[in-house]
């Protein structure tokens, strides 16, 4: 897999994982925080599969390290 996912975009999508699982905790107490799986995995990785279907990247040069 290679980077599509730049430092910026990388670091919301952690940010909002991160507050969309705390849902479960805190809150509403529903599993619908489960979703945060989602932008914090792909962050994580570095790589989203909906980017890649799409064409898109917001990955620049210095990002692929």
């Amino acid at each position: 897999m290679t980077c599509n996912i730049g430092t910026i975009d990388r670091t919301l999508r952690i940010i909002v994982g991160l507050g969309l699982l705390s849902l479960i905790y805190v809150g509403p107490q529903s599993l619908w925080g489960l979703i945060g799986l989602v932008p914090l995995l792909t962050g994580i990785a570095k790589f989203c599969p909906a980017y890649r279907a799409a064409g898109l990247s917001t990955c620049s040069s210095r990002d692929q390290s």
